[in-house]
């Protein structure tokens, strides 16, 4: 299967390009990024046959359907990193947490984040080609938290590949930069910024698409690429885990094959939904996607009124930090499946020149079909903590609870619910220790111990160890010198 431009061709570069050089060279013509030239068809007999199969199984049958150009042996290499998950037998559990809510933990890897679903095959498949190639490689990341390390995670001591990770300096928990900022491996840099995460992953799109910077790195013989989900090696694994989502609900017969389901899904990057989108477009039975936000609730305007505005609006600071986010890069491949590559390059021009872009009535009616948007404010978010806790024993992070509220006010029909949990309770313990037990300004050792105290259960150990690690990356610049402190790193 060959890929193409979300924004159309510049005449500069080829039509279409194979899944290695999309991953490799990941944005496209007028600033673009790359899609599948169309989706395969898996439907309900994909479904049948694989009600038995383990996740890498399923995992390797969806990754065949594309017909990617990666070697078998590479991808086998790749789906094996799922052993190292916290039960290789079942590395996404699927909880049921009330008759008609299931969460999907996507926690259960190294960094304790879902960003390891997608980054720790991916890590494998890009080091590869690179090794195959003969070259060298920088790879970009931008991170609100999650990205970060687990990128850092997968490429650190790998051949062929070194690291710049960029993450907004006092806009992630205590354990997300630890976890970035204790990594000592040769080949990864980390990088603080004086802003949020969409500064840093506006530079990351700039130097993506800086024929000048591309130019200093070839007179280094390095070619550059990303982590971010503007790569569509992210995303092709992020549709794994909603089909097995699925399937685990026909196993444990809250469902029956055919059957139509919510996906709930706390979006910032909209990575994650778009996974569930394609796999609802490949066969999925999904009755609707609700995108569930924090108070940086962009999506949800506009998926409730077709318009996108960022004009005189700010990052918040919230309680879940991983989506405030306000320029969300996957929503972009929402609109060319929509509306084609013209309309795309019409909004997405817009938005950089603007700072608005607005849909018209069949547009709207048409992304409606597919999703719909709540948010939830901090103090929802800790009632929802809280309460879950209280009723259930169910122990969740911030981000899941947004999606409980959208759960309540979202669906028009009485089906049940799959919330996608993203990250493990561990990452963001000041927050859940307050609503647990109101103790307030708790340092994260003292709220982890805390949590695991009141909820009876473990501090995992990767994390425990992460307060007694040196700090060796600690450098914090101005976002105007991202791109000479990358080249200082090479």
């Amino acid at each position: 299967m060959n890929f193409i431009e979300t924004r159309g061709n510049d005449g500069k570069r080829s039509s279409s390009v194979s899944f290695s050089q999309a991953i490799l060279s990941p944005m496209s013509s007028f600033g673009g990024i790359y899609v599948p030239e169309y989706l395969p068809q898996l439907g309900e007999s994909f479904l049948r046959s694989h009600l038995s199969s383990d996740y890498k199984t399923l995992a390797r049958a969806v990754l065949d359907a594309y017909e990617l150009d990666i070697d078998a042996e590479v991808i086998d290499a790749a789906l094996s990193l799922y052993d190292g998950f916290d039960d290789p037998a079942q590395p996404v559990p699927v909880v049921r947490v009330r008759d008609d809510l299931f969460v999907t933990e996507l926690y259960h890897g190294p960094t304790r984040a879902f960003k390891d679903m997608a980054l720790q095959p991916f890590g494998v498949v890009l080091s590869s080609l690179a090794q195959a190639r003969n070259e060298q490689y920088l790879i970009l990341a931008a991170t609100s938290g999650d990205t970060g390390p687990a990128t850092l995670e997968t490429f650190k001591d790998r051949a062929n590949v070194r690291v710049a990770c960029l993450y907004p300096d006092g806009g992630t928990s205590d354990v997300q930069r630890l976890q970035m900022v204790t990594e000592d491996a040769a080949n990864l840099k980390v990088i603080g910024i004086h802003g949020n995460f969409d500064d840093a992953q506006t530079a990351l799109k700039t130097l993506l698409s800086s024929d000048a910077f591309r130019g200093t790195l070839r007179e280094r013989h390095i070619h550059l690429s990303a982590a971010n989900s503007v790569n569509f090696g992210r995303i092709i694994f992020q549709q794994i885990y909603h089909i097995h989502s699925y399937l685990e609900l026909v196993r444990q017969g809250a469902v029956t094959l055919g059957d139509k389901v919510y996906l709930n899904v706390p979006s910032g990057n909209f990575g994650n939904a778009l996974g569930g989108y394609y796999a609802m477009k490949m066969g999925l039975p999904v009755e609707k996607i609700l995108i569930s936000s924090n108070s940086n609730n962009v999506l949800t305007d506009l998926i409730r009124t077709g318009v996108y505005d960022l004009r005189d609006r700010a990052v918040i600071a919230t309680s879940s930090p991983a989506m405030d986010i306000l320029k969300s890069s996957n929503i972009e491949r929402i609109l060319f499946d929509l509306f084609g590559a013209q309309r795309t390059r019409e909004l997405m021009a817009d938005l950089d020149q603007k700072r608005i872009y607005r849909l018209k009535g069949d547009e709207l009616a048409a992304l409606q079909a597919v999703f719909a948007a709540d948010y939830a404010d901090d103090s929802e978010v800790e009632t929802s903590i809280r309460d879950t806790f209280r009723d259930t024993g169910y122990l969740m992070d911030p981000h899941t609870a947004t999606c409980f509220k959208a759960h309540a006010s979202c669906r028009e029909k009485p089906l049940p619910g799959i919330v996608y949990s993203t990250a493990e309770w561990t990452k963001f313990s000041p927050t859940i220790a307050h609503a647990l037990t109101g103790e307030v300004d708790s340092h994260d050792i003292d709220a982890l111990k805390s949590i695991a105290a009141t909820a009876n259960t473990p501090i995992p150990p990767m994390i425990e160890a992460l307060f007694d690690k040196p700090v060796v990356q600690d450098t914090v610049i101005d976002k105007d010198d991202i791109e000479r402190e990358v080249l200082a790193f090479l």
